[in-house]
Formats: C-alpha cells, sequence, structure tokens
C-alpha cells in the first residue's frame, strides 16, 4: 500500500467505507479470506448501516460544492456528511450557533442536505399499534383485551367465563 500523503485531513465515514470495500470487506462473507482485522469488520458492519453506505464521490464533491457560500467548519461539514441531518433538530446541534450564524438560511440548508445526500438505508420501523390493549400470555404471544388464556394455553373469550367462590375465574359451558 502506497501513501500519498500521511495526515491529509480527517476522513468522511464514505471515505473509511469505501477504502474497506477496496480491501475487500464487502466480498468476504465468512470473514477470514481477505487481509483485513476484526475491528475494521465492525466498522465496516457500522458504516453499511450508515448514511455513507448509499453516498458516492460524486455526491459528497457536489455537496462540499453546494455548501461553501454557508461558511461551515470543516468539523461541521464533515459531521453533516456523516450524520446527513434531514431536520432542524437534527442539525442544530451539528452546526455551532446556528441560530445566530443562519436564521432563515439554516432550513435552506438542510433542504440542500436532504436534496444531495441520499437517505441512509431504511430501519425497520416498529409496525403501527391498533387501539386495541393486548395482553401477553404465558407462551409470549400477545392476545386481546377481551379474551383470557386456560390453563392448557389456549385463548377463550372472557364472557366464557364466570369467578369461582375464590375469585378465580372457571370455564362454563
Amino acid at each position: 500500500m502506497k501513501i500519498k500523503e500521511a495526515n491529509a485531513g480527517a476522513l468522511t465515514n464514505f471515505d473509511v467505507l469505501d477504502f474497506l470495500r477496496s480491501r475487500g470487506a464487502s466480498k468476504d462473507p465468512t470473514r477470514v479470506i481477505v487481509p483485513i482485522a476484526p475491528s475494521e469488520f465492525k466498522v465496516y458492519d457500522y458504516l453499511v448501516e450508515s448514511a455513507a453506505c448509499n453516498q458516492t464521490k460524486e455526491h459528497v464533491k457536489e455537496f462540499l460544492e453546494r455548501c461553501k457560500s454557508y461558511k461551515l467548519a470543516k468539523a461541521e461539514v464533515l459531521n453533516i456528511i456523516n450524520l446527513r441531518p434531514s431536520a432542524l433538530v437534527e442539525i442544530d446541534p451539528i452546526i455551532e450557533e446556528s441560530e445566530k450564524r443562519f436564521g432563515e438560511q439554516l432550513e435552506e440548508l438542510v433542504n440542500l442536505v436532504v436534496e444531495v445526500l441520499p437517505e441512509p438505508p431504511t430501519q425497520k420501523l416498529p409496525e403501527p399499534e391498533s387501539n386495541e390493549v393486548k395482553e401477553d400470555t404465558a407462551d409470549g404471544k400477545n392476545m386481546d383485551e377481551d379474551k383470557m388464556e386456560t390453563e392448557t394455553g389456549e385463548q377463550i373469550d372472557k364472557d366464557q367465563t364466570e369467578p369461582n367462590e375464590d375469585g378465580e375465574q372457571i370455564v362454563v359451558s
């Protein structure tokens, strides 16, 4: 490996991911053939789930060109590329004194990020919950509010039961 320029500056997550791919990290599912350390595979695993996964050199270059007018610090630009904030609340902690420095331009910057940098891979979103109340059963399955579970694990409607003298629900036929 030939070093072009030592310590040339900070790398984006895309640069690191691109480097790991060039060394074969994406081509070895067994993780024993390519000469990559286990810690590098951990970094690779993290980066393929981040915004860097869908970025290209062209995306990064275009963003760098178009954000020059905002006069951002190098660290701010790096964090924006790495994190790809898509809302004001996400970009605010990245840019120091953002409201004071940019005011209304901050929303324009967020729109630029959304327009130029691709979305990160989609995460599995939790399934929308219905308004029905569910109870956990003994085997870990969910059960409707108007049902109950017998000793054998069978689910029955609550209106098929009545309390005995001890207050326990028993099945009536």
